[in-house]
C-alpha cells in the first residue's frame, strides 16, 4: 500500500512519523511549504515528496489540512485521485466537511471517510510533530450510509496500527455536537480566561490549575476561527450553557449563600467523578 499525506503540519507530520515508526508502508508527502518536506526527509519521516499530478499513484491519502482548505482541495482535485483509493481527512469538524467531500469523491470512484484524530499540542507546524502523538489517543471516524464497511474496517485497523488506543464511531452530527463541549468550548474558555487584568500580576501566584486552564489559549487563531464558525450552532449552545452555570456560582458567591455554593461545588465534583468512572470503564 502506497500512502500520501497532503499537508505536513503538526497532524500530518505526526501521522507520517507514526506510520514510519509502526509500519513498513511507503509514505510520501506534499506541502506548499517545501521546508517541511526537506525537514521530513532529513528526519526520515517520509520516503519522499510528490507533486499533485501524482495523486493517482496512491492507494491511501491522508489530508492534514484546515477544514476550509480540505473542502477546496477535494473539489479541485477530486478527479486526480486513483480510482478505488481511500481518502480521509483529519479535521476537527465533520458535518460541513463530510457533506462537501463525500459526494464529490464518491462520484469520481474514490472512497472517503471523515476522521478526527483526538490528539494535538498547543503548537503548530511540522517542527512540533511527534511519532508518539497518537499513542493511547482516540480516533473518531464518521461514516455515513454511503460508506462501505470495508473502508471503515481498513481505516480503523490502520489507526490502531499506528498507535491509537481506541476508535470511536459517530455520525458527523454527533461528532460536532460532542466536540463542541469536549474541545471547542475549552479553547473558548481558556482564551477568555487569560484576558483578565490579573494576568499581568500572576507571576509567583500561579501553579498547576492556572497552567491547566490556560494551556490551550496558546492556539492557532486562524484554524480555530474556522473550526468555531463551522460548528457555530453546537458551540454557541455550549457557551450559553456555561454562562448560565457561571451565573449560578456568581449569584451564590455574591449573596453569601454558603449552602447553595457548597451544593454547586458538590454537584460539579460528583459529575467529574462520574465522568472519571465512565472513562475508566471504557
Amino acid at each position: 500500500m502506497k500512502i500520501a499525506i497532503v499537508g505536513l503540519g503538526l497532524i500530518g507530520g505526526s501521522m507520517a512519523k507514526a506510520i514510519k515508526k509502526n509500519t513498513n508502508y511507503p509514505i510520501y508527502a506534499y506541502d506548499i511549504d517545501k521546508s517541511a518536506i526537506s525537514s521530513a526527509l532529513q528526519q526520515e519521516a517520509i520516503d519522499g515528496g510528490f507533486e499533485l499530478s501524482e495523486l493517482d499513484t496512491f492507494d491511501f491519502v491522508i489530508l492534514g489540512l484546515y477544514p476550509d482548505i480540505t473542502i477546496d482541495f477535494i473539489k479541485e482535485y477530486a478527479k486526480s485521485f486513483k480510482k478505488g483509493a481511500i481518502v480521509i481527512d483529519t479535521c476537527g469538524v465533520k458535518q460541513t466537511v463530510v457533506s462537501a467531500c463525500e459526494k464529490v469523491l464518491n462520484g469520481n470512484g474514490v472512497e472517503y471517510l471523515g476522521c478526527h484524530p483526538m490528539a494535538g499540542r498547543e503548537y503548530s507546524g511540522f517542527e512540533y510533530s511527534l511519532d508518539n502523538l497518537f499513542e493511547k489517543a482516540s480516533f473518531i471516524y464518521t461514516p455515513t450510509e454511503n460508506t462501505p464497511d470495508s473502508v471503515v474496517s481498513f481505516v480503523t485497523d490502520f489507526a490502531k496500527e499506528i498507535g491509537f488506543l481506541r476508535c470511536t464511531r459517530a455520525t458527523p452530527e454527533e461528532h460536532d455536537e460532542v466536540i463542541a463541549f469536549t474541545s471547542q468550548l475549552a479553547h473558548v474558555v481558556s482564551s477568555a480566561y487569560v484576558k483578565s487584568p490579573a494576568l499581568t500580576k500572576q507571576f509567583g501566584f500561579s501553579a498547576g490549575s492556572f497552567k491547566d486552564l490556560t494551556r490551550v489559549a496558546k492556539l492557532n487563531e486562524h484554524m480555530w476561527t474556522t473550526l468555531f464558525l463551522m460548528n457555530k450552532t453546537s458551540l454557541v449552545s455550549e457557551i450559553d450553557h456555561i454562562i448560565e452555570r457561571l451565573a449560578e456560582y456568581r449569584n451564590a458567591i455574591n449573596s453569601g449563600n454558603a449552602d447553595e455554593l457548597c451544593r454547586l461545588l458538590k454537584e460539579g465534583r460528583e459529575l467529574k467523578e462520574y465522568s472519571n468512572d465512565m472513562n475508566s470503564e471504557n
